[in-house]
């Protein structure tokens, strides 16, 4: 066996929610670290005096109990893990793992044992809950009860409000009230807040940021009071995780960072992080409201008491020597500005400044966000949205939430790579500096850089002018007659060809016009395509064979109903995403089996749609007959359209304009036509009656010409 254990995804109860972690069992100690907190518990190896092995909803647990009175109590274990603990406890602390079994019986009646921290209520010595007496805000007494009420945590989904214990009277020593006598033992170890006795000490008027505010910080042995003119706060030192001491860019103001879980609440609103702000030329003189010799006892030469300096350096002292925590400042990492350990940025519209720390990177100030290095997974550094001057600055964590830091100078951005990789954290781009480099990315030349939101631009803007060219030429076309303007082009019919064509002036006689030269052809008028008309879409035949499944979609049908009986609750974008990541892992046989279910099923298809067809479904169905009769009609449009056309420009004339000596064709051969219409008629009633003259007049109205004109002078 090792000189370790090590445990992943063991989960810690804090006040209703389970905190997963890691556990690691060695030599010398045992170390608990939540992953979402960062919290580490240490227990010294030579305190644990009983260790014992429970059954949990969260599989198997373990509790450990101190020498000093300290309980702890981790969950997530398999059975399997007992012997291998059991034995790694026996070889190195001397210590036996014991199993016991919880009362399920259901009983609400039994004894209330206070061990240590907990509040154990057993039935026939069997225990059936326990209460952490550190997550009792409140214990009110009645006749013959008491009330516990119990702090609660926002990420928990479902929280304990109160429990009521019933008391009979007589279970006490004579002459105490056993009502009196449990109150007592509960509120001596609760986190129950009461402001007794006189503050450690006082500072007036401090400037708060977040909650925002002037705030009157008492400071009391085993909490932190904040009184407001609206607002008061008290905060058990215990809720407190770390504490950051932070220098402004300009050196002249400091940030007092106080991380809290659980955070404090100001209506719906909760405050994780309490931020103070001073300005570096406060001088402040403070006087400890305790004797010199309580002082040294209690805080080993920590503090004095009178001591003096600048305010925030008092501050950050007694509060390092009450709450027993380290003070985090900025390291190693030097800004673009000289002397500057932090960047200035943007995040959510708000900007603030980020510091890289050690460890981790911290936000000021609205709203403050802290990262711990062991929980991100990844940064990016991407262009800046709006200029090239600036780049945003990406970290994604590990639970898939991701902060974006954006309009950052370009010029912290060497500073701000180097920090990262030196901290061996995985970047996404990390080409990106050594490609960009070499094009002066971040250089003062602004005409080296490639934007590529100005070459799409460009792009387009290219085939926007292509296409106004395209435009030009057809409207060059259109535009062959403008109205008030004399006319480029003879028309036929037009009264001055003879002048237009001629070179010399003519004196309008019919035979100096025949012998003159044949007019130019005018431009032809191109006409406006008509838009297409939209095809309709063609009707389903209800009555035809639908189409076979392929093999995974007869297997989802028939497991649909399986896995929303194994998932209650499930969406239908999660059956397809479950029953595709089940699909993947079906053997090599059973997707044989339903591959021959979907060819059977295509075969079948076939089948059904060849009988179909030859019953005559799906070759005359109406609405094919219909479409097959626009198809026809848009044919002829389309023959009749074009045979006009060709017409047209046999004739070369343009139908934009016509001279006012015009006369069309239609209207001077009328009479023939209606001279056709009314012997039409005058055949069809009487066919065997026909004589010569009608006969004479039928042949002389076919071989008359139509009237012409001749050009006027």
């Amino acid at each position: 066996m090792g000189d370790t254990l090590e445990f992943n995804e063991i989960y810690h109860e804090s006040k209703g929610s389970w905190n997963d972690g890691r556990l690691r069992f060695s030599k010398q100690n045992v170390v608990y670290k939540s992953s979402k907190t960062g919290k580490v518990d240490n227990i010294p190896a030579a305190e644990l005096s009983v260790a014992t092995w429970r059954r949990v909803c969260l599989g198997h647990g373990i509790k450990l109990a101190t020498s000093n009175g300290h309980v702890y109590k981790y969950d997530g274990f398999r059975d399997t893990d007992y012997e291998r603990i059991s034995e790694f406890f026996k070889a190195n602390y001397k210590v036996e793992l014991t199993e016991k079994d919880m009362c399920v019986k259901g009983w609400n009646w039994g004894t209330a044992k206070f061990s240590g921290p907990l509040l154990s209520f057993d039935v026939n010595d069997s225990s059936v809950f326990e209460i952490p007496l550190a997550s009792v805000s409140q214990c009110a007494t009645g006749k013959n009860e008491v009330t516990l009420e119990f702090h609660q945590n926002d990420d928990a989904e479902v929280s304990l409000m109160e429990v009521r214990f019933y008391v009979p009277p007589g279970t006490a020593d004579e002459g105490t009230d056993p009502v009196e006598a449990f109150a007592q033992n509960v509120r001596s170890k609760a986190d129950v807040i009461q402001a007794t006795g006189d503050a450690v000490c006082v500072f007036k008027e401090l400037q708060c940021l977040t909650p925002r505010g002037r705030y009157d910080i008492l400071i009391y042995p085993a909490f932190l009071h904040l009184h407001g003119k609206t607002f008061d706060y008290k905060i058990p030192y215990t809720t407190v995780l770390r504490l950051f001491l932070l220098p402004s860019k300009d050196q002249r103001q400091m940030f007092f960072v106080i991380s809290l879980d659980p955070p404090i609440k100001q209506g719906q609103t909760r405050y994780h992080f309490l931020i103070l702000h001073f300005s570096k030329e406060e001088e402040l003189k403070l006087t400890l409201n305790m004797s010199e010799e309580e002082v040294e006892k209690r805080y080993e030469g920590k503090l004095s008491k009178n001591m003096s300096g600048s305010l925030y350096e008092m501050v950050s002292r007694v509060m390092k020597a009450l709450v027993n925590r380290k003070i985090t400042v900025p390291g190693n990492f030097q800004g673009n500005t000289p002397g500057a350990q932090c960047i200035t940025c943007s995040y959510k519209a708000q900007s603030g400044l980020l510091y890289p720390l050690e460890r981790g990177f911290i936000y000021v100030h609205k709203p403050p966000v802290h990262l711990r290095f062991e929980e991100i997974s990844s940064v990016n550094f991407a262009r800046g949205t709006t200029t090239t001057r600036s780049f945003d600055f990406e970290v994604e964590t590990k639970q898939g939430n991701q902060f974006t830091f954006s309009s950052i100078e370009r010029e912290e951005y060497g500073k701000l790579f180097d920090f990262v990789n030196a901290k061996k954290l995985h970047i996404k781009n990390r080409g990106f500096k050594e490609k960009k480099a070499k094009n002066n990315e971040y250089s003062d030349s602004d005409d080296d850089q490639h934007d590529a939101y100005l070459e799409r631009m460009k792009a387009e803007g290219k085939i926007r002018e292509e296409g106004d060219g395209s435009n030009d030429s057809d409207e060059e076309t259109d535009e062959s007659f403008n109205p008030g303007e004399e006319s480029d082009v003879a028309e036929e019919y037009d009264s001055n060809a003879s002048e237009s064509d001629s070179g010399s002036g003519g004196d309008g006689s019919d035979d100096e016009g025949k012998k003159k030269k044949p007019a130019k052809k005018a431009k032809v008028v191109k006409e406006k395509k008509e838009r297409k008309p939209r095809r309709e879409k063609k009707q389903k035949d209800t009555n035809a064979p639908k189409r076979p499944m392929s093999s995974y979609m007869l297997w989802l049908n028939s497991s649909r109903e399986r896995i929303k009986s194994e998932n209650p609750g499930i969406s239908i974008t999660e059956i397809s995403k479950k029953a595709g990541e089940m699909w993947k892992q079906i053997g090599k046989e059973d997707k044989e089996e339903w591959d021959g279910k979907a060819e059977e099923a295509k075969k079948n298809y076939e089948k059904a749609m060849k009988e179909y067809r030859e019953s005559g479904g799906g070759s005359s169905t109406p609405a094919k007959k219909e479409s097959k009769k626009k198809a026809g009609g848009k044919k002829e449009d389309k023959k009749r359209k074009s045979g006009g056309g060709e017409k047209e420009k046999e004739q070369g004339g343009n139908d934009s304009f016509k001279s006012r000596e015009f006369i069309s064709s239609e209207e001077s051969s009328s009479d023939g036509e209606r001279k056709k219409a009314k012997k039409a008629k005058k055949a069809k009633g009487k066919p065997q009656s026909r004589g010569k003259e009608s006969e004479e007049e039928e042949e002389e109205a076919m071989t008359t010409p139509p009237s012409s004109v001749e050009d006027s002078d």
